[in-house]
């Protein structure tokens, strides 16, 4: 199946999605309204949503709860984006001007707070407790992954172990509370919605490996070229290579990462090692790695169309161009 064929299985509940999303994002405030109206023009594949459908499919059927459960994984996901943007002063998201090039920076982190706020309220109007305990701990851990990704980006000493700890936190952490939360929406079934957040768990730790990967790509994947190495972030294919270069070749990329990582023949040097010592081959490995955990995972489920169509979907993951 492709994207169009994942879509057409859950249209109805996609439209569900779209119909609360308008609802939910209401304010009495005009300019709020005008901001809340043009991002949702902007409106990405919806991965998540499609998770939590996907996830509630395979576990009973979709009900009101799932609705609830789609629609606070999507304000949460989308108030992270928006705050993204500011922090990293980007001007463009998905093709359009960003809410912050185009409402300034203070109009934008007080819509992802307000989108924060709403995504929470939802499920305390709905008496979905439980749907609240999960959401929030995965804005904890995002928050955490985050500010352990800036600490550890000042001193250039992550690890392949404190890595995956970071990405764990702060994508896995979302891919796999829309699993679990789709799943909780319609099942009491412990081992069940374990075994659907494990299997979030690893899609979401191949989604950001399929990031990393695509960020030291030649063609354009709508965000800047090898963004992470200007921002000195250490992804896997940069850890591989640093591990396993001489230690002449090593202090010489960490030099051009700490204070040449905005040149472009610096950058250029760093992709090349990465390429030339095996740094793409092994982020493969362990991507493919991540894909089949979960995909052996939700084998254990009863097979159904939607059983295959996450299956397809976790497939699109770490094929995918952009």
């Amino acid at each position: 199946m492709n994207i169009d064929n994942i879509n057409a299985l859950i249209k109805p509940e996609l439209e569900a999605l779209h119909l609360r999303m308008k609802r939910e994002m209401r304010s009495d405030v005009a300019l709020l309204n005008l901001i809340t109206d043009y991002l949702l023009k902007s409106k990405g594949k919806q991965m998540r949503p499609m998770l939590v459908f996907l996830s509630a499919k395979i576990c009973g059927n979709t009900t009101d709860a799932t609705i609830v459960a789609a629609t606070m994984i999507e304000l949460l996901h989308t108030a992270t984006l928006v705050h993204d943007d500011v922090v990293d002063e980007a001007d463009t998201r998905r093709g359009l001007l960003s809410i912050n090039a185009k409402w300034k920076n203070k109009a934008a982190v007080l819509l992802g707070d307000f989108m924060l706020s709403r995504g929470l309220l939802i499920s305390l109007e709905s008496n979905q407790y439980e749907l609240l305990q999960i959401m929030s701990n995965a804005v904890k851990e995002m928050s955490e992954g985050e500010l352990l990704q800036i600490d550890k980006a000042m001193k250039l000493d992550i690890d392949e172990d404190v890595y995956y700890d970071i990405i764990s936190k702060k994508t896995a952490s979302l891919i796999k509370t829309a699993c679990l939360a789709g799943c909780h929406s319609v099942s009491d079934d412990k081992n069940m919605q374990e075994k659907m957040a494990e299997i979030g768990y690893n899609i979401g730790m191949a989604f950001q490996i399929k990031d990393d990967l695509m960020d030291l790509g030649k063609d354009a994947i709508g965000k800047p070229l090898a963004i992470d190495i200007k921002e000195q972030k250490m992804t896997l294919p940069l850890i591989y290579t640093l591990r396993n270069v001489s230690f002449i070749e090593k202090t010489k990329l960490i030099a051009l990462i700490r204070f040449r990582n905005t040149n472009k023949n610096s950058i250029q040097t760093i992709i090349e090692a990465i390429y030339n010592n095996g740094g793409i081959a092994y982020s493969e490995k362990k991507m493919y790695e991540f894909a089949n955990k979960a995909k052996d995972i939700l084998s254990s489920f009863e097979e159904n169309q939607y059983r295959e169509a996450l299956m397809s979907l976790i497939d699109y993951t770490v094929s995918r161009k952009k």
